[in-house]
């Protein structure tokens, strides 16, 4: 009941008048499988309470208590905005004229109020986590274990979803669906965000999400979707090119998005410091190593990238304008990409912005970069990026569990989060 809305009847005024009237709570047929109605009378139990109007049920007569001028109801929505439904309900309270038997009762007075069913509501990776979720698959016991207890370093409780219930983890996997934290584009607020979602280029076999879907989104009416492309990658998700993370100042977060260009960038660096030599992957067994050396002078991986980074590029455009963005705002994180053709891109080594966001506490793909004086060089630049904002970042092995099988950190974990304070029947459409 402490889930649902209340809806208040007064019956002020002469006890005598029921007595040749009758008081009907009803709702219409075309409402009628989107509510439920509660009624307990003068009782205080929940267990008293009974379904007395929705679904079959149309309408419910009133029998006002001579000791009581209110009857409280409790009001359930069971059905998301969606198109065909624009989320709003109807009760009506009608006062019948009940003649003698076998006339028809007249209505000699009719209220109505509209309830607003709450809408679908997503929260950004910048919200305090409440409770991490990770399954237990084949060969992913470290990486749980990994994730574990950076979750417990966050304060944040861990659920492990057995085997035998996970179906493999399919459920955990949809990265296709994300949402940015509260902004102001060009004086419009959206302090709940606006989702983000992966699309493709009109053509024909682009993928596309559903139109069901995309029309169930913008229905909701509080976080309103944005298209980005997608369609490049294998996977085909927008969490593998960006990620939100909190941040003291601006905006209050920032904006990371996969960089092929600042990847090149740091490895001329290092070459030109005269680690050409050093090489990805130590430490992974059967896996290639290339060196520095050989990545630059990999034409077609080269080639592939500058595909890749003008992807990244446009969909940065498109964020800056939708979210009200500015440079300052963005951050981009090293990351090289491979692919040929059509075939679509995937992460070169374990995809850096594809990450677990606990509050401060970043849960990293770690990438395998060549080490220098000790330190992976990639680590070692992210750390400096991400950590003068306040945060501490933890590197994990997702490589054989994940990331061979194109996702990593955030594709294997969800998080539920605390609500924005913000009430969303605040919220100007």
């Amino acid at each position: 009941l402490k889930d649902m809305s209340q809806l208040v009847l007064r019956t002020r005024g002469p006890r005598t008048i029921f007595a040749g009237h009758r008081l009907v709570l009803h709702v219409s047929f075309g409402d009628a499988d989107k509510v439920g109605i509660f009624y307990g009378g003068n009782s205080l139990s929940p267990e008293e309470y009974k379904h007395v109007l929705g679904g079959e049920k149309l309408s419910y007569a009133v029998k006002p208590s001579r000791h009581q001028e209110e009857s409280i109801f409790y009001v359930e929505g069971l059905c998301f905005p969606d198109a065909g439904f624009a989320g709003l309900l109807s009760l009506h309270v009608t006062l019948l004229d009940s003649p003698e038997k076998g006339l028809l009762e007249t209505p000699v007075f009719t209220d109505t109020v509209v309830f607003r069913v709450a809408p679908w509501i997503m929260t950004p990776s910048t919200l305090a986590p409440a409770e991490l979720y990770v399954c237990s698959v084949t060969d992913n016991q470290d990486f749980v274990a990994a994730v574990s207890a950076l979750a417990e370093r966050a304060g944040c409780s861990v659920t492990v979803c057995p085997l035998l219930e996970n179906r493999n983890d399919r459920w955990i996997q949809f990265g296709n669906l994300e949402v940015s934290p509260p902004v102001t584009v060009r004086g419009k607020e959206f302090p709940l965000g606006r989702i983000l979602v992966g699309s493709s280029f009109p053509r024909f076999g682009g993928r596309r999400m559903a139109k069901a879907v995309k029309d169930f989104l913008v229905a909701q009416r509080v976080q309103a979707p944005v298209e980005l492309f997608s369609d490049w990658l294998v996977v085909g998700h927008v969490d593998e090119f960006l990620s939100f993370v909190p941040a003291p100042d601006r905006q209050g977060f920032r904006l990371l998005l996969a960089s092929p260009s600042a990847c090149y960038r740091l490895l001329k660096e290092k070459q030109d410091e005269g680690y050409g030599e050093a090489a990805m992957f130590e430490g992974l067994k059967e896996v290639p190593k290339p060196t520095i050396n050989e990545i630059l002078a990999d034409e077609a991986l080269r080639k592939y990238n500058a595909f890749a980074q003008s992807c990244i590029s446009w969909n940065r455009d498109v964020l800056k304008r939708e979210l009200g963005l500015g440079e300052r705002d963005i951050v981009d994180i090293p990351q090289l990409f491979k692919g040929n053709g059509d075939a679509g891109a995937t992460a070169f080594f374990p995809d850096m912005v594809n990450m677990l966001v606990l509050g401060r506490h970043l849960g990293i793909p770690k990438p395998f970069g060549p080490v220098i004086r000790g330190q992976c060089c990639l680590e070692e630049k992210v750390r400096s990026l991400l950590e003068p904002l306040g945060l501490t970042c933890t590197f994990i092995n997702d490589y054989f569990s994940y990331h061979v099988l194109s996702g990593d950190v955030h594709c294997g974990t969800n998080v539920r989060r605390q609500p924005f304070s913000f009430k969303w029947w605040h919220m100007v459409p």
